[in-house]
């Protein structure tokens, strides 16, 4: 079955992203630094600096991976919760606290984004990085996080962006193809394991359509910040 069609179905995907977010975590940060010419730690402070936490701010990373952004909130006084569905990339957050005993350790929790385990309005602040385009349903995602937020609470997201530019979203996607598929036969022996970035931003609605949905959910304020010419996106927005 080819990898467009093992992501072709919410639950494919879902199976899909969970095997393979478990077989890259040790080679995650690598991968987000690689595929963002080094600029990933950049775009997460900026993210972290239009959410201005405040000390004391509720805040929830989902997709924490290892940990960069909720670590971040919390070097501002936030009291953090990372969430990821990957039990090994918070091991690897963890290891980061035990390497470094200048940061604040968090509280990482294994869980899903379509059925997050908290009260509603139990955050002041959600913040994910390359999240929402792995799920397999954006539009469940929206809902939980609006959910689990306070009114007038914050939700901050980075991803890549699907452009609008039928020349350069081909461009973009075709030089993902070859990268990616190079790195995962070096890193794997699998091409298709890095492959699968394209895929699911073939399938992303891109920044424009995703502002959408949010106002569609019940947020209002939505304001999209392009990166890296427009390839990535920092969306912000406020829950009404």
């Amino acid at each position: 079955m080819s990898l467009r069609d093992r992501i072709a179905t919410p639950e494919g995907k879902r199976r899909y992203v969970r095997v393979l977010f478990a077989t890259i975590a040790d080679r995650y940060d690598f991968i987000t630094r690689a595929l963002s010419y080094g600029q990933d730690r950049r775009w997460k402070r900026r993210l972290v600096d239009l959410a201005a936490p405040r000390p004391g701010a509720r805040a929830l990373d989902l997709a924490t991976g290892t940990g960069d952004i909720a670590f971040a909130l919390a070097a501002r006084g936030a009291r953090v919760v990372g969430l990821d569905i990957t039990l090994r990339m918070l091991e690897l957050a963890r290891a980061k606290v035990a390497g470094d005993p200048e940061r604040v350790a968090l509280h990482l929790l294994v869980g899903d984004m379509l059925a997050l385990p908290f009260p509603a309005g139990s955050f002041d602040i959600v913040t994910t990085g390359y999240g929402l385009r792995n799920v397999p349903n954006l539009t469940t995602a929206i809902d939980e996080i609006a959910r689990v937020l306070t009114p007038r609470g914050q939700v901050l997201s980075l991803d890549f962006n699907r452009p609008s530019n039928r020349l350069v979203r081909s461009a973009y996607l075709a030089y993902l193809t070859v990268v990616g598929a190079a790195l995962g036969w070096i890193l794997h022996r699998d091409p298709d394991t890095y492959r699968y970035i394209p895929a699911s931003i073939r399938q992303y609605p891109g920044a424009d359509a995703v502002a959408r949905l949010f106002e569609a959910r019940g947020f209002s304020s939505v304001r999209s910040y392009p990166v890296l010419g427009g390839l990535m996106t920092i969306h912000h927005a406020i829950r009404t």
